[in-house]
């Protein structure tokens, strides 16, 4: 009975992983990596449904994430080597370390911003509205978030101060700090982002489905939203980071984001009320504009029809000459808006890791 009230009075504690790499031979599959693949094919998949509900192209959008996710990657590490300079430069530092981006350290705030300037690129060539794009991918870019910061749990790194709550995370003795050996469950950052980005897509999708949000809108509340969240799950980190004026770095990134993203938002709401229009020119590359410039030939040929139409007597009877003629002179169907390029484009738009 003893035993039993025992085992009742233990709190429960979240176990952290025993190990995040498995060997396929002399291939090393490791979780951290698994879980940013998961999180940009879930990101995908999500920001592509969007797309196409607004009557855009997949091929386009598949196109536009070919150029955003090397961008964002690439981005993600530049920002994690330069904010933590110090773990892979000076004395006793081996800068090809910088390389190893499979040790984990990518910034969500590089990994963002070189996104989206990968993203904008290949819309100038795809001639779609970068915002749009932003837009519809707004929540699936939360939904990746998630998945990454799992690849943080098995690495066993990012957590936040010691705790004794029952949802304190256990954390293996040589990856604790210095000046925490002596503590066994920390703060599960890790999981407070993830459920707080959940609870962002899930902001995101409610509000563009009752307010149709456009013109970059739903990015401006994805980056506010989230911002929001990190500013205070940050300060309850204890991994070593630059400091200004008393707050960590990534605090004061995350509170002028907000106000940057709050300000957009409302000059966006002023300005541009509504969505774009994607459903028609960017199956076929083109702009709307320049589809329906492609279907004039068309109108003007049915135009010119016109007048042999006029030569028809109004009282001539079924059979008459007058109305042979009118047939005769009826535009061909070729020519008819139902074959032109505008029908035709219509069819067709049917580890965020160490320190950061």
């Amino acid at each position: 009975m003893s035993s039993l009230s025992s085992a009742v009075l233990i709190p429960a504690t979240i176990p952290s992983p025993s190990q995040g790499v498995w060997h396929l031979g002399p291939l090393p599959i490791r979780a951290y990596a698994l879980c940013i693949l998961a999180g940009i094919f879930a990101g995908y998949w999500l920001g592509r449904r969007r797309w196409v509900a607004r009557g855009g192209s997949a091929p386009v959008l598949a196109d536009i994430m070919f150029w955003a996710i090397p961008f964002g990657l690439v981005g993600a590490r530049i920002y994690h080597v330069i904010t933590d300079a110090e773990l892979y430069f000076g004395a006793g530092k081996n800068p090809l370390d910088a390389l190893k981006i499979w040790h984990g350290g990518l910034g969500i705030w590089g990994a963002v911003g070189f996104g989206a300037l990968g993203a904008w690129i290949a819309c100038r060539r795809a001639k779609v509205p970068f915002l749009a794009v932003a837009d519809v991918m707004a929540p699936g870019i939360a939904l990746a978030q998630i998945f990454g910061r799992f690849g943080n749990y098995f690495n066993q790194e990012l957590f936040g101060r010691p705790t004794s709550k029952p949802w304190g995370l256990e954390i293996a003795f040589d990856n604790r700090p210095a000046g925490y050996k002596d503590f066994a469950t920390f703060q599960p950052t890790f999981l407070y982002e993830a459920v707080w980005n959940l609870g962002v897509v899930a902001l995101i999708l409610l509000a563009d489905r009752r307010f149709k949000l456009g013109h970059g809108r739903a990015f401006f509340l994805y980056v506010a939203a989230y911002t929001a969240g990190r500013a205070w799950i940050e300060n309850l980190r204890i991994d070593t980071v630059n400091h200004f004026l008393g707050l960590r770095l990534n605090v004061w990134t995350a509170l002028i984001l907000f106000v940057l993203a709050v300000v957009a938002f409302v000059i966006s709401a002023k300005r541009y009320p509504g969505q774009e229009d994607i459903s028609t020119g960017p199956a076929a590359g083109k702009p709307t504009g320049e589809a329906k410039n492609a279907t004039e030939p068309s109108d003007a040929k049915q135009d010119d029809a016109q007048p042999s139409d006029a030569t028809a007597e109004p009282d001539a009877a079924p059979g008459s000459p007058g109305t042979g003629e009118g047939a005769a002179d009826a535009p061909p169907a070729s020519a008819g808006p139902a074959g032109g390029p505008a029908a035709e484009a219509t069819t067709a738009s049917n580890g965020e890791g160490s320190r950061d």
